[in-house]
């Protein structure tokens, strides 16, 4: 029907973007006053999903006027098919407006995993405001450090562990330095993201053909009220993201002992990175770089086992560190663990019925606890 009713009007092309002004010009110019077919069916499927973008702004207005209208519309544009989805069996498409955040400089093209991994990257490294290197693999966290100088907030990140990042994604939040582009060449990585790469850096991690190299734009403000999606059988589930700010902390805390000044800041470097670990997830962190990951695991305390055995592997003490938990201790053999490792700290939701026990624990071992309300799952 659509191919029909272009050929019936050919010299009617609407245009809803002015970006597109430049190409109806181009094309008048080539083609004698006309836009080919191809133009005009491109632009009719633009037009539509415009109306319907603004049918649905309508909805979405008179939804929130009246809440027991439980319905939901979704209207994204294509903006590429991909090679293959999680796995090569399986087709997929990204569909949005990703590229207003993102532009490839170099390297193959996107994959589905390394979309997924670009999302979760930028939203850790905007938990941070001081200079911040992290790594990530399968969306997890590997490491992350921060420092003045890039390149010794990479040697804290990697430092974390130098196995998980191969094949991983690197992303920070200054532009990327020729040092710093030094030493991650050293490694295999899928992407790297930054605001922006020097000359120098951007030439010499250009040598490897595959490597994706990844602007990070401006691009249009997100909305506090933007839905996080996720497809289930039947449907979707849309929630509100988790943007749960930890404001005075030094009024949450629940222990006998106050933490140190140098004990709060690994408390809170560490409590903004579990925010992004997949749970049940175990931090520990000093004040500018992480320690040890335990993430995905069915026991809280297995998580804090595997922490502290990556922390172990890599040669890293946990002395005077903090730990940090996405949700409480529901037990106090966590947190013992913990102080066995060295920790001093612990930052935790709290809420568990047996939180007098835990801190019963912490007081006994002369540990600094703060009870944060604010529970991080991360499914």
């Amino acid at each position: 029907m659509l191919r029909s009713a272009a050929k019936n009007y050919r010299s009617v092309t609407v245009v809803t973007d002015p970006s597109d002004y430049a190409t109806v010009l181009e094309e008048i110019e080539q083609h004698r006053g006309e836009t080919t077919l191809a133009l005009r069916e491109q632009f009719a499927i633009k037009a539509f999903l415009t109306t319907a973008r603004y049918d649905q702004a309508i909805a979405n207005y008179l939804r929130s006027e009246q809440s027991s209208s439980g319905s939901f519309t979704l209207s994204l544009p294509l903006e590429m098919r991909l090679r293959y989805g999680e796995n090569p069996h399986q087709s997929a498409s990204l569909h949005g407006h990703f590229q207003d955040y993102f532009q490839k400089l170099h390297g193959k093209e996107l994959s589905y995993n390394n979309i997924l991994d670009i999302d979760a990257a930028t939203r850790l490294i905007r938990e941070f405001s001081e200079p911040t290197v992290a790594i990530l693999k399968h969306t997890n966290p590997c490491g992350v450090g921060s420092d003045p100088d890039l390149r010794e907030a990479w040697i804290k990140a990697f430092a974390t562990d130098k196995q998980a990042p191969f094949g991983g994604i690197i992303i920070c939040n200054r532009p990327l330095t020729e040092s710093l582009a030094r030493a991650i060449s050293e490694i295999f990585s899928e992407v790297i993201i930054a605001p922006e790469f020097d000359a120098e850096a951007r030439a010499l991690l250009q040598k490897k053909k595959n490597l994706r190299l990844m602007k990070m734009l401006p691009g249009p403000a997100e909305k506090k009220d933007e839905p996080d999606v996720r497809s289930v059988i039947g449907g979707l589930l849309v929630q509100e993201r988790d943007g749960a700010e930890l404001k005075e902390p030094e009024r949450h805390v629940v222990s006998a002992r106050p933490p140190t000044a140098e004990e709060m800041k690994a408390m809170l470097f560490g409590w903004r990175v579990v925010k992004h670990v997949k749970s049940n997830a175990i931090v520990y962190a000093s004040r500018d770089r992480t320690l040890g990951i335990g993430a995905g695991q069915m026991a809280r305390v297995d998580s804090s086992r595997i922490a502290i055995w990556k922390a172990n592997e890599a040669g890293l003490s946990l002395k005077g560190s903090a730990v940090c938990s996405d949700a409480f201790f529901p037990f106090a053999d966590g947190l013992i663990a913990a102080s066995e490792a060295g920790a001093t700290a612990a930052i935790q939701p709290g809420g568990s019925v047996r939180d007098q026990e835990v801190i019963a624990a912490a007081d006994q071992r002369q540990i600094a606890m703060v009870f944060t309300g604010v529970r991080h799952f991360k499914h």
